[in-house]
């Protein structure tokens, strides 16, 4: 499922491979990768792919869930696609309160101690769902985990969902994704290595080229 995942988001670019021209994230940091899962709802079959396999991960993670949230504005879809099949209830939550309204931070209902599932589409940092997590928390609900599609697998991440006690679940991962990408030859040998080196030091690999 990771490798069949992996391929089908390298085959529409919902993740572009840039080992020789990297990218630069909005944390300064140079990247071999970019990743936009917005894309994936433009396939319906992918669509449609996705949202089976994050309620079954779900369904196989979190067996107590009663409500779905969705981090806004990535993970809103792909909630709202999963909390449907599932028959729960939806909400999704923004990363700060709003400024005017009622300065609602999550949208729709939970109750206290309803036990939520956090979907996104991606993990970098964790910072985003970190932050939806308290908030949740903040209200009165009993947080999972989080199921994402998928995750850069970033130390500083792992540190961060660890330190947060936040349990993450994705359907692929960067592992499944560069080996995918090699394999069907988006990627050659040598773009495979540099993509393995950030993997590992994704602050200073650009040194060791």
């Amino acid at each position: 499922m990771k490798q069949a995942i992996a391929e089908e988001l390298l085959k529409i670019k919902a993740v572009s491979l840039q080992p020789d021209d990297p990218f630069t994230w909005s944390s300064g940091i140079l990247s071999p990768i970019y990743c936009d899962n917005r894309l994936t709802l433009s396939y319906p079959s992918l669509r449609q792919s996705i949202a089976n396999e994050l309620q079954t991960l779900i369904e196989k993670q979190y067996p107590d869930v009663e409500v779905v949230a969705g981090t806004a504005t990535a993970g809103i879809p792909h909630a709202a696609l999963v909390a449907d099949k599932m028959n729960v209830p939806m909400i999704y939550v923004r990363g700060s309160s709003k400024s005017h309204g009622k300065g609602n931070q999550i949208e729709g209902v939970v109750k206290e101690n309803q036990k939520v599932v956090i979907v996104e589409d991606l993990i970098s940092t964790g910072g985003s769902v970190i932050g939806v997590q308290k908030a949740l928390q903040q209200a009165g609900a009993d947080v999972l985990g989080t199921a994402a599609i998928f995750t850069y697998g970033l130390e500083r991440g792992k540190e961060n969902l660890q330190a947060a006690n936040l349990k993450t679940e994705t359907l692929t991962d960067y592992e499944a994704l560069i080996q995918a990408a090699l394999s069907k030859n988006f990627v050659t040998t040598e773009q495979y290595e540099r993509l393995e080196m950030w993997k590992k030091d994704p602050e200073n690999w650009l040194q060791a080229l």
